[in-house]
């Protein structure tokens, strides 16, 4: 087999695993924020909260509106890799960074803790982009 084809099934599989891994890190969450009572989910809700203005913060004043190119903090100007994993496969596949960004974002825009259903709205819409 050629050098090339084969870096690119190496390249295509390892992106197929990380889809796989994302989905399943997405569908352990939201069954965990169906057991606080939340849902059913909404990719359209999970967009519009993205976008919302909560006092001068919204998710995409820094990971942007097209959640598939590099967003950049607000206030430190660090990058900030794409949120979608269609452009970058490693997003939503620890379930424990998902958890702690989740807690550190929520704060620092709605100066306070998401509910299971915003979170869960969101996460739909994010495995969606």
């Amino acid at each position: 087999m050629p050098t090339h084809l084969l870096k690119t099934l190496i390249l295509l599989s390892a992106i197929m695993a990380g889809s796989a891994s994302a989905d399943s890190t997405v569908d352990t969450l939201l069954a965990a924020f169906s057991q606080q009572g939340a849902g059913p989910f909404s990719a359209t809700a999970g967009g519009e909260f993205w976008q919302q203005d909560h006092d001068g913060h919204s998710c995409s004043l820094c990971h942007g509106q097209d959640v598939s190119k590099p967003g950049k903090h607000a206030n430190t100007g660090k990058l900030i890799e794409p949120m979608a994993p269609s452009a970058n496969p490693t997003r939503l596949t620890d379930q424990a960074k998902v958890e702690k960004w989740l807690l550190r974002n929520c704060r620092w825009t709605l100066g306070r803790e998401c509910t299971a259903q915003e979170k869960g709205d969101v996460l739909t819409w994010l495995s969606q982009q």
